[in-house]
């Protein structure tokens, strides 16, 4: 049978030309060695806690195992209303503006899928995560980066947006707290971009999936802000701050227009989302905000204690304000982020991602999650100050 390659005819030429993600390299590594210590993965290291899980399995035991409606359970839809309203104060109508996704990677997919004209210029707001791109050349829409500097904690500033719009701008692309930064933005720093999106009349679409995640503000929801929530395609799930990263399941929200399209494609390709994690997701709503706060304290501390430990070593970091990752630079050792990263899991056994897989704004950097026990991480930090000293 023909190999699939590049240059092979009975591929897409876009789909050919995507680029293999820059972080399964290093998973693949550490998996083909033992005793490694990964700080790569970027998923929580607790269980799925009880009451979800309890609530699913009873939903199995009762036969809930058909097709939902192809926007998800409206009970489901309603409680992520309540929350956000509660939490963010921001509102959506369950039944035409919430559409319940396979994970939120599906809900990134459908949104530049309905929105997006071939040619369409998308900005993408880098560091960020990396299916951003792909996703929109996929879409077939041109990816246009917009980077952030250390400097200024990876926030993005007016300035930076706007030399990059042109008369093909249609979206851009936020993740606040970001991936792999931890970067936040504030209400008032917020403030400082509408003008600009409003002027350019830009959609965007704002990937919240760590808003649980923040450690010293409260997340301030980008739909939230003053006549953005009509431009604004709003995403999250419970993969990070609720332990249900293999039950994928996301939600998307957006003004009806907009969602109406998006669910013409979610019908046709996936159907609905899994009766049984959309059980354990709605007991989440209901009763799970005390197992949230819980494991974002322990986020919480171990934050502190990498961020401390980094800077102990000799190594530069900012202290991230959500999410679980670390971003310090290794510009100091003199090592590319690539050859810092492939020699300490060579030497040391300890897998992180070199940030330039990110985009160019990650250059010089490592991501680091903590999402992983405070143990592991004083071990993992032990072996990293070896290897640093070695160099030095």
């Amino acid at each position: 049978m023909k190999q699939a390659t590049a240059t092979n005819t009975r591929l897409a030429k876009t789909v050919a030309e995507l680029k293999p993600s820059g972080i399964r390299r290093f998973f693949d590594l550490a998996a083909s060695m033992e005793g490694v210590i990964s700080l790569g993965v970027g998923e929580p290291d607790f269980v799925t806690p009880w009451r979800f899980r309890e609530a699913s399995i009873s939903s199995l035991e009762r036969g809930h195992t058909a097709y939902t409606s192809n926007a998800g359970l409206l009970e489901l839809r309603r409680e992520i209303n309540n929350y956000l309203e509660t939490r963010y104060q921001v509102s959506y109508h369950p039944e035409t503006e919430i559409l319940i996704t396979v994970g939120a990677s599906e809900a990134i997919d459908i949104a530049l899928r309905a929105v997006l004209n071939p040619g369409d210029e998308v900005l993408i707001v880098e560091p960020c995560y990396v299916s951003y791109e792909p996703i929109v050349r996929l879409a077939g829409g041109v990816p246009v980066f917009l980077t952030t500097k250390a400097e200024n904690s990876f926030k993005l500033t007016p300035e930076e947006l706007s030399a990059k719009i042109t008369s093909r701008t249609k979206a851009v692309i936020f993740c606040y707290p970001n991936n792999p930064t931890g970067s936040t933005m504030s209400k008032e720093e917020w403030l400082k971009i509408t003008p600009i999106l409003e002027k350019h009349d830009l959609l965007v679409i704002s990937d919240e999936i760590y808003a649980e995640l923040t450690y010293d503000s409260s997340h301030y929801s980008f739909a939230a802000l003053p006549g953005m929530k009509d431009r604004t395609i709003l995403i999250s799930g419970f993969s990070k701050a609720f332990a249900m990263t293999g039950w994928r399941l996301g939600y998307v929200c957006a003004s009806p227009d907009l969602l109406a399209g998006m669910l013409k494609i979610h019908q046709y390709t996936m159907l609905c989302a899994p009766t049984m994690a959309q059980m354990a997701a709605l007991e989440a709503m209901k009763n799970g905000q005390g197992e949230v706060d819980r494991m974002v304290e322990s986020y919480r501390q171990r934050r502190n204690y990498i961020v401390h430990a980094f800077k102990q070593v000799g190594l530069a970091c900012h202290e991230p304000e959500g999410a679980f990752y670390a971003f310090p630079s290794v510009k100091s050792t003199g090592l590319t982020a690539a050859d810092f990263a492939e020699q300490l899991l060579m030497e040391e056994k300890v897998a992180v991602v070199p940030g330039d897989v990110f985009g160019e704004s990650g250059y010089g950097h490592i991501r680091c999650s903590y999402a992983t026990s405070l143990e592991q991480l004083e071990r993992a930090m032990e072996r990293i100050g070896r290897f640093v000293s070695r160099l030095s």
